[in-house]
């Protein structure tokens, strides 16, 4: 076992030692909230840093895993933890579809498909009236076994992190073996890789695919924390966030997934309170300094602050 592995295993096995600390609720809500989009940004360390795919369509992805255990507990009754494997199937048949289509493209062609086909998948969740339009579903149950709830505060946030943990040693496996390396090759091109006799599509289409199921399941995990969905959370704005995420912590390393899920969710809350009393005036200008700041990372730390 290597030394990234065997970190991954301690940092998981100190997950529930962190929840029994006497940290305030809001942090351990905030611990929350980074776990979620550290798991969406790892698919994006698989997808953009080792496969070279740009995508801004993840949080549609999120979406997909959301409204599918939203709409079936509450139509259906379903358990949340059978739900959670429709998701996944449904994720699946989509991220395939989606992909089989847009991942043909090269250049700028295939971010700016990214963008309509995640701009597409919003607008059918906000105008569908099952989902509830753009009010969303409201009175989801929260997740529990044999009636422990699990689903909020820090039952949640060690369930949460050590799914994270959980990928993240399965991202680092992959990543050593033969499949790992065949998704690396496409990052400087696939003429070299498929001259050595590589699928290079396949292996588009199995990383683009893995990246969304990651999201898939950070969507039933947050749709069941915060009880309630809806479009604005799965909308190209968050989209964008989940690739800066990535990148400002480090796009080509596992790592980098929390450190930049961290950075940003942290310093979204703080400019949200800071910029309005700075300027006078309410709005959402956190916006605008995190696309100066996107620019900037990109111009001078293209891997990150990791």
């Amino acid at each position: 076992m290597n030394k990234q592995k065997l970190f991954i295993l301690l940092l998981a096995a100190a997950v529930p030692v962190v929840a029994l600390l006497p940290l305030p609720d809001f942090w351990i809500a905030q611990f929350n909230y980074i776990g979620l989009y550290a798991l969406v940004c790892l698919g994006l360390v698989l997808l953009t840093g080792v496969g070279g795919l740009t995508s801004f369509g993840q949080a549609a992805f999120v979406g997909v895993g959301a409204y599918t255990t939203a709409w079936l507990t509450l139509n259906t009754g379903i358990t949340p933890w059978l739900t959670l494997f429709v998701g996944l199937g449904l994720t699946a048949i989509s991220a395939l579809v989606v992909g089989a289509i847009t991942l043909r493209m090269s250049g700028h062609y295939l971010p700016l498909a990214t963008i309509a086909w995640g701009l597409s998948l919003y607008y059918l969740m906000g105008n569908m009236d099952a989902l509830g339009k753009y009010d969303g579903l409201l009175g989801l149950q929260s997740l529990n076994v044999f009636g422990f709830d699990i689903g909020q505060g820090r039952p949640f946030f060690v369930l949460t992190w050590l799914i994270l943990f959980a990928s993240a040693l399965c991202m680092v496996q992959l990543l050593d073996s033969r499949a790992g390396r065949a998704i690396r090759s496409l990052k400087n091109g696939t003429q070299m890789a498929e001259a050595m006799g590589i699928n290079t599509f396949r292996y588009k289409v199995t990383a683009f695919v893995m990246a969304a199921l990651l999201a898939s399941v950070a969507g039933w995990l947050l749709a069941h924390f915060q009880r309630t969905v809806n479009p604005s959370a799965f909308g190209l704005k968050m989209g964008i966030e989940y690739l800066f995420m990535a990148v400002i912590g480090g796009v080509g390393y596992v790592w980098g997934a929390i450190v930049g899920a961290a950075l940003i969710k942290l310093l979204d809350d703080y400019l949200q309170v800071a910029l309005p009393a700075l300027i006078g005036t309410s709005g959402s200008y956190e916006v605008i300094v995190f696309g100066i700041a996107m620019v900037l990372v990109l111009k001078y730390m293209p891997d990150g602050i990791w």
